[in-house]
């Protein structure tokens, strides 16, 4: 039996240095790099998560959410955990058990709205499209029809295809079929046009890493009038404590009652990011995105590289370019982060081992980062043509 006097285990201690982490330009699916400026901020000395000033950034990150998504709800505020805490939580407090719950799937984060939805008990269906395309108008009313979902979910910016899905229309069906509207904007938020209130969106949610030019750890989320209402009407509490936007309101809401410590560094940072984007103007981050995206796709036809996604429907922020046959993907990325220290995407699901995937978000969407990997595309990429495959080298 162990006592005051048991000697300490020095089984698990490690004698280790000061941490020291490479430079990495991360053009992959995310993260991106984040701002200097929201570098500097999370450094910053913490304050208390009820301390006067930090209740007024509070509300000064609320109310820049609210710019970057184009909508006046009051229920805006970021989760303190990851984009998929904000995913679980559109989730977690809309669905009811035997909820139906219609999930329009065209890439892989489509595929974990339903896993989500199933485990929350709701009766899932699905609408498929192949990896690479979006749904049409009349796609999406077959859908409604056919299921008559309490809730319509889908993704804006599908970071495993890099596809844009249209919105005209769909909140406009969403209303005429008694549906609420769920939209995943992950890769969308600060880099991509977004309307959430003239699209009738009724829940979102994203990131921090990617458009907003912040580390990862904050979910920006966001509830509408309607998806309120249907929160007010449940039969029971939201099965999820910690992602309960009752209990959330109150603290992110006039009262300011506690109810969980905040990460108060990363809603700095948050602070710094979202105050950047409306320094810049969002029409400006939207162009400047656009600008540099089509100078990259550009770049990649005259390479004789080819995009996965037709153009009307490729995400600025996010490029799937098909791997040319005879290249093994795998080790040209691995090039490139070890020799250059530049980070891309492979490919998700159907993709992978098919796409590599390009990411200009936030503050990595410059003209430089775009010339920087053109040129090493040009220069280095055909001595990996013909290469024999990581894979296939180890069986051999």
């Amino acid at each position: 039996m162990a006592t005051s006097s048991s000697p300490v285990s020095d089984r698990h201690r490690l004698q280790l240095g000061p941490i020291a982490t490479p430079d990495r330009l991360l053009l992959g699916p995310g993260p991106s790099n984040a701002h200097p400026t929201v570098l500097q901020a999370l450094s910053r000395t913490p304050i208390g998560h009820l301390d006067p000033l930090y209740v007024a950034l509070m509300g000064e990150v609320q109310e820049l959410l609210r710019y970057v998504w184009q909508t006046d709800n009051r229920l805006t505020l970021p989760m303190s955990g990851t984009g998929s805490a904000a995913m679980e939580a559109t989730i977690a407090n809309m669905v009811e058990p035997g909820d139906t719950m219609l999930v329009a799937v065209k890439g892989y984060f489509g595929l974990r709205l339903q896993d989500m939805a199933g485990r929350y008990r709701a009766d899932v269906r699905t609408i498929e499209k192949p990896w690479g395309e979006a749904f049409s108008l009349e796609e999406i009313e077959a859908g409604l029809k056919e299921h008559r979902p309490k809730i319509l979910a889908m993704v804006h910016a599908e970071t495993s295809t890099g596809v844009r899905q249209p919105m005209d229309g769909i909140g406009d069906l969403c209303r005429q079929y008694d549906c609420l509207l769920l939209l995943d904007t992950v890769t969308s938020l600060g880099a991509v046009p977004l309307y959430l209130d003239a699209w009738k969106v009724d829940l979102a949610y994203s990131c921090s890493q990617k458009g907003l030019s912040c580390p990862p750890g904050l979910g920006p989320f966001t509830m509408g009038p309607r998806a309120e209402e249907k929160l007010a009407a449940r039969s029971g509490k939201v099965p999820n404590w910690y992602l309960d936007v009752s209990l959330l309101n109150q603290y992110w809401g006039s009262d300011r009652v506690y109810h969980h410590t905040a990460p108060v560094n990363m809603n700095f940072g948050m602070r710094e990011a979202l105050r950047l984007i409306a320094e810049e103007g969002l029409e400006n981050v939207w162009e400047r995105h656009r600008r540099n995206a089509e100078k990259l796709w550009a770049g990649l036809e005259s390479l004789g590289l080819q995009c996965h996604v037709p153009a009307d429907l490729r995400l600025p922020t996010l490029t799937t370019v098909r791997i040319p046959d005879g290249v093994d993907g795998k080790a040209f990325s691995l090039h490139l982060l070890n020799k250059h220290g530049i980070e891309v995407g492979g490919g998700l699901g159907t993709l992978a081992g098919k796409v590599w995937r390009i990411g200009l978000m936030g503050y990595n969407s410059r003209e430089e980062n775009v010339d920087l990997l053109l040129n090493l595309l040009e220069q280095e990429l055909p001595a990996f043509r013909n290469a024999v495959p990581v894979a296939a080298a180890a069986a051999a």
